[in-house]
């Protein structure tokens, strides 16, 4: 399996799984490659960045650095009786803040035009399904915020006990724990709408 990134001809970028190169093309020639926002079916590669793995020495080395960095921050013991201090909890690294998406509701009216009645029923249908998705998601797992990578390592390595959770995570974050072998899953995150 092979992931590439896609964009319409409308701009809009989105990733797409293929069984290999030939599958793609085979597909993108057919036009069986739709947009998920807008169901155009003229779609191309987008450029992408390389994704070279570090994997768990990555993080490791990360998590020491930080760890000495603070700890030569800290003030020195007031004596030899005092006891020594817990090692910090790895400080939080920044995520970029998501691209908003459009509501759904604005996404099925920016369709184009050419398309018919049971395509634009399609689409709503999906985006009805993802905003399902989404409040299944909220009320069945732990929200964890800019922690998602590390929670899910801990989950995975066995450290605490499984549960379901969802939050953000950084490209970098992401190739780290596909290559650690962490099991996770991206889902498009429809807004909620006002109604």
């Amino acid at each position: 399996m092979i992931l590439f990134a896609l964009r319409c001809s409308a701009d809009h970028r989105f990733e797409a799984w293929f069984r290999n190169g030939a599958a793609y093309d085979e597909q993108a020639a057919a036009h069986q490659i739709a947009c998920p926002i807008c169901g155009d079916t003229v779609v191309g590669k987008a450029p992408m960045a390389p994704r070279i793995a570090k994997g768990v020495a990555r993080a490791a080395d990360r998590a020491r650095e930080q760890a000495e960095a603070a700890s030569a921050d800290a003030p020195a013991p007031a004596g030899p009786a005092a006891a020594p201090s817990a090692v910090p909890a790895t400080l939080p690294v920044p995520i970029p803040a998501p691209i908003p998406l459009p509501s759904a509701a604005d996404m099925v009216a920016a369709l184009p035009p050419s398309l018919n009645d049971a395509q634009r029923e399609a689409v709503a249908e999906v985006m009805r399904q993802l905003t399902e998705v989404r409040r299944s998601v909220e009320k069945n797992c732990d929200y964890v915020g800019d922690r998602f990578a590390e929670e899910a390592r801990r989950i995975h390595y066995g450290e605490t006990d499984p549960r379901g959770i969802y939050g953000e995570a950084s490209d970098e974050d992401v190739a780290e724990l596909h290559e650690e072998g962490v099991t996770f899953h991206r889902i498009p995150w429809i807004p909620r709408s006002d109604s």
